[in-house]
Formats: structure tokens, sequence, C-alpha cells
């Protein structure tokens, strides 16, 4: 039976639980590290290794196709390896993965070290979400949100300095993203050591039978992650068109590398105080987890529209990523919440494999993006962005009518 009250669960305490809050703080300190990185690449890319916009789409191309890998192998050694050793080995990868970029300085260096990152990043994505979801379930909804804000306020605070420290060199942002991922991997380790075996044992009960379940069984049940996968793909391409449309527009008119890290500033601070704009639309309009989505989709569908008629202007651009902004905030913790609430057991799996889906359409973006930039400029990129996230409101309009069957298929496998 799905959760009522439009497939949000009802606490008891509005509060979230005291140990979550250490788990949120360290969220928000990885991500400042990671921030310091990836609005950057297409311009270090450009810049310092020399390279076309196109070659830049395709070291992100790359990177993303790993993330596709990446994300499916992470929900599938979930139930495998235990959420302990498949987290904190993930991350200490990743962070040795991220120092390697120090040293890579020619093209084909910097793509393989890059392509690994994405990989390792990528497994240890579904396996974070089901921990949580699985870790505080009667809180899960609320978690997911507050976890998502506290990441993008780091976001802001990383953005902001990216574009500071690159200026004197790009070196200092790969130590300190490796520095706060390793960081994270140790928190990971110390709060997992604290809990108690029965708690281990209670959060990860679930998910033992799966290691029974064939893959075939959980592929076949494609309404539990065809439309919600496919509408992600569509949305997570769009979303390429600031780092391999706007990013080279911006530098192509001669703005500095702190202009562009200064709209990703803007989205983290619009996630932050914009969150009683979306409980009152959540409350309202899309009190349903599947209605969110659709949402997100018509937001950024709007937000690219305006920029493809007046991108000339930065404050358009300023404007179009506010909107943008109140759409990430729709789809990302929705995502996480709607899978890890109807899949059961199975949700570790549809994680990594919805993640997979998203990850193809960041992988198919860049190359695409960068490609029409360097023989058409931005306004094209803009209309298949438009074209793609309205297309994707149409998908997820769809699962708002399927997930009750989605769930029994998924409890049945």
């Amino acid at each position: 039976m799905m959760p009522t009250q439009a497939n949000v669960p009802q606490m008891k305490n509005s509060n979230l639980p005291r140990e979550s809050y250490v788990f949120i703080l360290a969220s928000l300190v990885n991500s400042v590290g990671s921030a310091l990185m990836w609005p950057l690449t297409t311009i270090y890319v450009h810049n310092v290794l020399l390279k076309s916009y196109g070659d830049a789409g395709l070291a992100l191309f790359f990177q993303s196709l790993a993330s596709v890998l990446g994300q499916v192998v992470g929900g599938a050694l979930y139930q495998r390896i235990g959420a302990k050793r498949l987290i904190v080995w993930s991350l200490v990868l990743t962070g040795l993965a991220q120092l390697c970029l120090l040293v890579a300085k020619d093209w084909v260096p910097y793509v393989v070290a890059m392509t690994i990152n994405g990989f390792l990043i990528a497994v240890t994505m579904p396996a974070v979400n089901a921990f949580i979801g699985f870790r505080w379930p009667d809180h899960r909804v609320r978690l997911f949100n507050a976890v998502y804000v506290s990441n993008n306020v780091g976001v802001a605070i990383g953005t902001t300095l990216a574009g500071i420290l690159a200026a004197v060199s790009f070196n200092l942002t790969f130590l300190f993203n490796s520095l706060t991922t390793l960081g994270f991997a140790l928190f990971f380790w110390w709060f997992m050591r604290r809990m108690k075996a029965d708690d281990l044992h209670q959060w990860s009960k679930g998910l033992m039978t799966q290691r029974d379940t064939g893959i075939g069984i959980l592929l076949k049940n494609y309404r539990a992650y065809l439309f919600v996968g496919a509408g992600c793909m569509l949305v997570f391409l769009s979303t390429s068109a600031w780092n391999s449309g706007v990013a080279p527009y911006l530098n192509q008119e001669g703005h500095s590398p702190a202009t562009y890290s200064f709209l990703w500033t803007i989205n983290g601070l619009i996630i932050l105080v914009g969150q009683p704009v979306t409980t009152l639309l959540n409350r309202t309009v899309t009190r349903a987890l599947p209605a969110r989505l659709v949402s997100s989709a018509l937001l950024y569908g709007a937000a690219f529209l305006l920029v493809l008629i007046v991108h000339t202007r930065y404050s358009y651009l300023v404007i179009g990523m506010v909107i943008a902004t109140l759409g990430e905030m729709q789809i990302s913790p929705t995502i996480p919440a709607f899978i890890t609430q109807t899949m059961g057991r199975s949700a570790p799996f549809y994680l990594g494999l919805i993640g997979g889906f998203g990850s193809v359409g960041r992988l198919i973006g860049p190359v695409l993006f960068g490609n029409l930039f360097d023989h058409a400029g931005l306004s094209p990129i803009l209309l298949v962005a438009t074209l793609a996230t309205l297309t994707a409101a149409g998908i997820f309009s769809f699962q708002k009518r399927r997930p009750r069957s989605a769930h029994r298929a998924s409890n049945a496998a």
C-alpha cells in the first residue's frame, strides 16, 4: 500500500534525528570541496590544456560514461559488500583519484583521471542515498531535502572560492577537493563505527534478501524505473547547457571565470532562501512526489526558454538560473525519496539504475552542446534544452499515473 497524503510519510516527530545533523554538516563540508572543481572543467580544458570546447565536452563525456557504469555498480554492490565498506572505500579511492589531477597536466592523463573520478563518485551516490533512506525511514523526505540544502550551501561557498582559487592555481581546487573527499570518508568510517550492531541490522535487514533477487527480474519491472529514469535523462541532459553552453559563451564574451562561478553561487543561495517557495508549492500544488518531478521539468523549461530569448544580458542569465534552481529544488531530493519510499528492499538497485539514466543525459549533453557551441553558438543549445525539459515533463506525467502498480511489482520482486 502506498503511503497516504500524496506519497509523503506522516511523522510522529517533526524534528530530525539528532545524529542526522552531524551527517548533514559533514555533507556540507564535502560539497564545498566538490564545488571547487566541477563548475570550471570546461574553462580548465580550454584555457589551461588549450583544447577546444568540443574537446571539453569529450572530457565530460568520458566522465559521464564512467558515471553511468558507476551508478549501476554502486547500486548492485550495496547488498553484496555492505554500506560501510562500499561508501568508505569508494570515497577513499575518489580522493586519491582527485589527487592525481595535480599531476595530470596533459590531455590524455587528465581525461583518464577525470573518468576514474567520475566512476568512483558515481559508485558512492546510490549507497549514500540508500543509507539515508533506510537509516531514517520516518524522516526520509525531509532529511533528503535537508541534505540537499546543506550540500548546496556548500556549493554556494565552494563556487565562490572556485573562481578565486582558480585565478591563483587550479591545483588548489584539485587539492582541496581531494582533502574534503578523504575527510568525508573518515567521517563515514567514524559514524558507522559508532552505530550499534542492532541498529546496523535494523536498517539493512530488508536488503539481505535481495541477494536472491535476479537482476533480470528487477529490470523486467520497467515501471519502477523507466519513466522516472527517462525523464531524469532529459532533464540532466538539459542542465549541461550551463557548463557546455553558458560557460563558454561568457568566456567568449570576455567575462572572467568568477562571473560564471557567480551563477552557481546564486544557485546555492536560492536553494537556501527559496525553501519557503517550494514548501508552499509542495503543500498546495505538488503534494504527490511524482507531481514534483513534473513541476521540476516545467520550471527548467521556462528557465531555458527565457535565457534563449534574452541571453545577451547577464541579468537574464541570473534570472534564468533562479528559475532553473527552483526546478532543481523539486527534482533533486524527490528522486531518492520516491525510490526509497516506493521500491522497498530493491531501492538501492533502482537508485543506481535511475542514477545511470541521469548520467546518460550528462554524458550526451556536454558532447552535443560543446560541438553545437563550436559550430553555432549558444542559441541552438538553449533550444534543445527547452524541448528536452518539456518532453521530460510529459514523461513524468505518465509516471504520475503509474506509481501504485510499480510499487506492487517491486514488492513482488
